[in-house]
């Protein structure tokens, strides 16, 4: 007699939950690791695969690498990016320095 156990619903989650967390951990390593995003202000989360990305980058190109390297990390559905870009020196009305 040969018996097959399915897991639970919630056996089922937790799994899913040990896979966002690898994923989330997976995106900070590769933001850290990247010199033009190691320095970069962000808070990460992962559900269901769908990664969410919220901070400032300091401009457009920052914030568009910051959802390819989130997108290639295996086991990624989606990046929604969130973050906003900071306002240059130029738009906030500051001058810049002279020497």
């Amino acid at each position: 007699m040969t018996v097959i156990v399915t897991p639970a619903k919630a056996d089922e989650s937790a799994l899913a939950t040990v896979d966002d967390a690898s994923i989330t951990a997976q995106v900070k390593v590769a933001l850290q690791s990247h010199r033009s995003t190691s320095s970069v202000n962000t808070k990460i989360g992962t559900a269901d695969g769908v990664v969410t990305v919220n901070g400032i980058a300091k401009n457009l190109a920052e914030k568009t690498l910051v959802t390819k390297l989130a997108t290639d990390i295996t086991g990624v559905k989606s990046v929604v990016n969130n973050m906003s870009v900071a306002p240059t020196a130029s738009e906030i009305g500051i001058a810049p320095a002279r020497s």
